[in-house]
């Protein structure tokens, strides 16, 4: 009977019964001018990538050889794969493969038994794709798989950066095997139309949907109601939509708080940061694929904090740095300096994010003072997770406080908007005002960054006063459309102005007179004033001055006038803007852009 065996049939995965057992033989890849290229015993045809499906008579024979041609034919499929993956370059025309001592194995030499199928460093430490030899499962990894394989169950894997979501759910994927489902990311614009599509018309099939915190609001919501709708009928013989979404933390809480009734059908996973353990089993089991032992290796745990992307190239820097490019014919001791190592790898890293960082930096629009975004990413460089509440980010950092405020509203969410570059590495949500790094390799330099020298080369001063608001706007009542218009047009050009009205909600059950003496007082650069008749009698516009007229010998209150009215405390050599009003909105409009909002702004970058 004639076995057959394809290449097709190849399987990753160990053979338990090969384990502990003596070689039945070795196969041995020559030429007839005598270069050996390959020679290693039965007993290793199971090692990933090279095993063959466990169910086949082939695979048995390797075990249990009972047809002696069938197992030769299995070895020599099996030395062409491991020649060709090891990188050893094609055999030669001239190459033979030959079968020794079938029935009696002989006794390995030292030189046979220190030969390995070789690998190269950038495949066993991998830092970019999934890991083959150095995958660690998380504790959870079981429990996905059931939900994964359930056939109408929705499944949410969520997780901070570095955890090893995407590699999970596609490593699963591998194990489950059959048809693989569509892979789409809210990263991929035609990725984005495919899947608005999907939740527009509930196209039946199975999907996994990585970055689905990016999406908008109503395709999540089409989604989860999807995603309801299949969890309620279970399997069926009709085809539905299976869902498998990928996403930060809090994914899965923000899905139910779209659809409440989701959250007792759904499979929720939190994939946690690895612990000591998994980041010693992935350091050991890279080690001896390359044949080597990192000495120190407990010193890449507090480096890395359990992050697998990072230890993944902590590991591939150590071996570049020794010389260590493919399995080593013999083993091997390497050792590493943890400050020299780190210094490597945030200057590879440099070249692929300090023009983002720079650009995310110098905001909207640059000035030499307009530094918030510069201190926000600074104080997340500081933190634990790569995925933080900017409210609480600012309440638990009171020297950065005024400049996270500043930006958290509405300037983060349109610096991110127009400008591409920064949106693609960093995620913001003005609703919640969670703000995510998504990118492992792009936290850790953060955290290793000279924010010195990126401050000098952003071109901001040395040193700027933190504050909450760049302008507030002191007014009467009669002049509020003036004060909204002037709030408006600052803010268009990255200013934040405190206008009353605009945060009336924050205030709530607060007494405004202590918010005003905060603001006109301490936490604003400069106060802009409207004077008039009305302005000097009223009570709030009173009390707004009595906060202010300290700031005035430091140059930190601009008067515009408009008209003559005298105020006592206030120079009357004080140097301001005279602005005449009309009854034409859009002349005045134009007016105030020219006559007042350019002045302001040029005030404020010096």
């Amino acid at each position: 009977m004639r076995h057959r065996t394809r290449p097709t049939s190849l399987l990753r995965s160990r053979d338990a019964r090969n384990a502990g057992r003596a070689p039945i033989g070795y196969l041995s890849a020559r030429c007839e001018e005598g270069c050996t290229y390959s020679a290693f015993p039965v007993s290793q045809l199971s090692c990933p990538p090279y095993s063959i499906q466990a169910d086949t008579p082939a695979f048995r024979l390797a075990t249990e050889p009972a047809d002696l041609h069938t197992l030769v034919r299995l070895c020599i499929l099996t030395a062409i794969a491991k020649l060709s993956s090891a990188s050893l370059g094609t055999p030669c025309r001239k190459s033979k493969f030959s079968w020794h001592n079938l029935s009696r194995p002989p006794a390995p030499s030292l030189e046979t038994s220190r030969m390995t199928v070789k690998q190269r460093v950038e495949e066993v430490f991998v830092t970019e794709g999934v890991p083959h030899f150095t995958f660690v499962k998380p504790p959870n990894y079981n429990e996905i798989l059931l939900d994964i394989r359930h056939p109408g169950k929705p499944v949410i894997v969520e997780g901070q950066s570095g955890t090893g979501k995407t590699t999970c759910v596609k490593k699963i994927l591998e194990q489950i095997g059959g048809e693989a489902p569509a892979y789409l990311t809210a990263r991929s614009p035609t990725d984005v139309h495919r899947i608005e599509e999907i939740a527009r018309n509930s196209i039946p099939g199975r999907f996994v949907i990585d970055d689905f915190h990016r999406l908008a609001s109503p395709t999540q919501e089409q989604l989860a109601n999807i995603a309801k709708f299949a969890a309620e009928i279970g399997p069926t013989e009709t085809p539905q939509t299976k869902l498998v979404l990928i996403g930060i933390n809090q994914v899965g809480s923000e899905l139910i708080q779209l659809v409440p009734d989701i959250a007792k059908r759904t499979g929720i996973h939190r994939i946690q940061a690895g612990s000591k353990e998994h980041i010693d089993r992935l350091i050991r089991e890279g080690s001896e694929k390359l044949n080597i032992e990192i000495a120190g290796a407990d010193a890449l745990f507090a480096e890395s904090r359990g992050d697998y992307w990072l230890t993944q190239q902590l590991c591939k820097t150590i071996c570049v740095i020794n010389d260590v490019l493919e399995t080593q014919p013999a083993r091997r001791r390497i050792a590493f300096d943890i400050a020299s190592l780190r210094m490597r790898v945030v200057d590879k890293l440099a070249a692929a994010f300090y023009p983002a960082v720079k650009e995310f930096c110098r905001g909207v629009r640059f000035r030499p003072n307009n530094d918030p975004y510069l201190k926000l990413l600074q104080k997340i460089g500081q933190q634990e997770s790569s995925i933080v509440d900017l409210n609480e980010l600012a309440n638990s950092n009171p020297d950065a406080r005024g400049s996270i405020n500043n930006i958290k509203e509405s300037r983060l969410a349109i610096l991110l908007r127009d400008k591409p570059t920064c949106a693609q590495h960093f995620y913001y949500n003005p609703d919640t005002k969670n703000f995510a790094i998504e990118d492992p390799a792009l936290f850790y330099f953060l955290k290793n960054l000279d924010w010195s020298k990126l401050r000098h080369d952003c071109g901001f001063r040395a040193f700027t006063k933190d504050a909450e608001y760049d302008f507030a706007i002191s007014f009467a009542g009669e002049n509020r459309d003036l004060a909204r218009e002037i709030a408006t047009q600052l803010s268009l050009l990255d200013a934040h102005v405190f206008f009353d009205e605009h945060f009336e909600a924050n205030f709530l059950g607060g007494a405004w007179s202590a918010q005003f003496e905060r603001i006109f007082a301490r936490d604003s650069r400069l106060v802009v004033c409207l004077l008039d008749r009305f302005y000097r009698d009223k009570i709030w516009p009173t009390f707004e001055r009595e906060c202010f007229l300290p700031r005035v010998p430091e140059g930190e209150v601009i008067p515009i006038f408009l008209d003559d009215t005298v105020f006592p405390g206030l120079p009357k050599d004080l140097i301001g803007i005279r602005f005449e009003r009309t009854h034409d909105r859009k002349i005045e409009a134009d007016r105030i852009t020219d006559e007042i909002v350019f002045k302001l702004i040029d005030r404020l970058s010096q």
